[in-house]
């Protein structure tokens, strides 16, 4: 038998006898609240007692609970599996009502702060490096990743004796890099497991090494210091000094908004910015039943336009011409240097600010246009696709690894979560091909932009079609109800005959009356969210 102790006023009781499964033990005048936790898979179920007033007792023995009076009554499955109870259920309820989000602003050091926060940088990827050394000494029979990886970073109070500069860095950044290791070794095991090949993990140089990270302290934003628009992020212990660094917010941080910790990084441009993790509230997402078929979107993502939407917009690719010509002759100039010499480095850094540039701007531009989308719609779908064959075939790959579909996706998912939007992708099979009116498929090459169906006459431009179907597809995944068929029904009777896609969705007649509107690139990153709103009255 044994005690597990909770929290200051609960208590775990784990009893292991044998091949029994029910077991009992005295009872508690002062017991208040006795509350059963269904715990996961086959470990049983557990009780969780509670009792105003009074401590849970201590892990010693069986005597000690019975004379403190604790009553329990337990089944166990298999009690010899039993583990200690673990908030599951709360923690799975905490992650459906908060979410992660990680706003990044730029820092301002001026030149000692800069040398400060380079030295802080350099001497934590050594920390990093001797972690590692540390973790290949011990040997795998001494527990797994993370007991070894935690191991040594107990070791960090020993290193402190004979290495003095870490005393000058504050202790939580030092734990979270050896930490590092661990989550970069599990996040390999996850590639692995779905069929990448991956390494090891080796030691970083300092030009690999860019970042490090405080933990819940150690840290200050300070949002009314300095003019509108600025801060001051404050960090304890950089090289032993405490730095008020000037910080740019070009958006707010929300007031009830739980940071978590902040990671500062330097770019290759030479520039910092600081990253918060920050929890909030998750809005809450409408029930599919609640939703109306006008309020959902179908998106076709392509080269020529980035975006047409079965609302009829048609949304620009970003121009990128210009950057990508300077790029070409900044990196022919880079490759005409002396390796690793100052006229190198120098050119190295123009180079690296090109990349920063165009980086910039795309991101920027998906999240404007995935805000846009998941602010004006109750559910937002798209194709599930796999770009990786995509890239690998002949023909336009610079183009389409350019435009970044999957990289919008993620983006999309997550203001999805933001701001209570459904995103729902599907199977992108046939949707250009398939008339989104009868259904039937006809097979068209790239050149022909335009869809006309030779079964029904139903004509309408390529990308509008594929939206249709997307939508289609999506209304009936997510299970939103929207005419007399319901969203369970295949789109073939009993007898085998197939459906009209109008039995699923608003009919498709009225698509062929809305005239499709071309929204550039530039007047989404412009105004954002109004250029969208503009296109739609527009047509309307």
């Amino acid at each position: 038998m044994r005690f597990v102790v909770v929290g200051s006023n609960f208590c775990h009781l784990t009893i292991d006898i044998g091949n029994e499964h029910t077991i009992g033990i005295g009872t508690d005048p002062g017991l208040q609240e006795i509350r059963t936790v269904q715990s996961v898979g086959s470990q049983g179920t557990c009780l969780l007692a509670e009792r105003e007033g009074a401590k849970p007792p201590s892990s010693e023995s069986a005597e000690g609970a019975s004379r403190e009076g604790y009553s329990a009554r337990t089944t166990l499955k298999h009690p010899s599996k039993t583990k200690p109870l673990h908030s599951t259920r709360v923690n799975q309820q905490r992650e459906a009502s908060h979410m992660n989000y990680g706003p990044r602003y730029r820092l301002f050091p001026d030149k000692p702060q800069r040398e400060s926060l380079g030295w802080q940088r350099n001497t934590v990827r050594q920390v990093y490096n001797h972690a590692l050394y540390r973790l290949d000494q011990i040997p795998e029979s001494e527990g797994t990743v993370r007991q070894r990886v935690w191991t040594v970073r107990d070791e960090l109070p020993d290193l402190k004796q004979w290495w003095n500069d870490l005393t000058q860095v504050y202790s939580t950044v030092l734990q979270a890099a050896v930490e590092r290791i661990y989550h970069s070794i599990k996040s390999l095991g996850q590639l692995k497991q779905n069929g990448f090949s991956v390494g090891e993990l080796n030691w970083k140089k300092p030009r690999e090494f860019k970042s490090f990270t405080y933990r819940q302290r150690g840290f200050e934003l300070d949002k009314k210091s300095g003019p509108k628009g600025r801060g001051l992020l404050i960090l304890k212990k950089v090289r032993g000094e405490t730095l008020e660094i000037p910080i740019r917010l070009h958006r707010d941080v929300l007031d009830d908004a739980d940071i978590k910790h902040v990671t500062v990084k330097q770019e290759a441009t030479g520039v910092w910015y600081a990253s918060f993790s920050v929890e909030t509230e998750t809005p809450k997402k409408p029930a599919p039943e609640d939703i109306n078929s006008e309020d959902t979107v179908g998106l076709d993502l392509g080269v020529l336009n980035f975006v047409s939407d079965s609302d009829g917009r048609s949304i620009g690719r970003l121009d990128l011409d210009d950057d990508r010509e300077r790029l070409e002759r900044e990196q022919r100039s880079l490759s005409r240097k002396k390796y690793e010499s100052r006229n190198w480095e120098r050119q190295r850094s123009r180079v690296a600010k090109v990349h920063e540039g165009m980086s910039n701007k795309k991101r920027d531009y998906k999240h404007k246009l995935a805000h846009a989308y998941t602010t004006l719609y109750d559910a937002v779908f798209v194709e599930e696709l796999d770009v990786k064959p995509m890239l690998e075939s002949d023909g336009n790959a610079r183009n389409k690894a350019e435009v970044g579909w999957r990289d919008f996706i993620t983006i999309l998912k997550h203001h999805g979560r933001k701001n209570g939007c459904h995103i729902v992708e599907v199977e992108p099979r046939g949707t250009t091909k398939e008339c989104a009116e009868c259904g039937v498929e006809t097979a068209k090459p790239l050149w022909v932009r335009e869809h006309s169906c030779p079964s029904c006459g139903f004509e309408v431009d390529r990308d509008f079609n594929a939206a249709l179907n997307v939508q289609s597809r999506g209304l009936a995944k997510l299970g939103v109800v929207h005419s007399k068929a319901t969203s369970s029904e295949s789109l073939c009777d009993s007898d085998g005959l197939r459906k009209s896609r109008s039995d699923f969705r608003t009919p498709v007649e009225t698509a062929a009356t809305v005239d499709t509107r071309s929204v550039s690139a530039s007047r989404v990153v412009e105004s954002g969210s109004s250029a969208l709103k503009e296109a739609a009255s527009a047509a309307e």
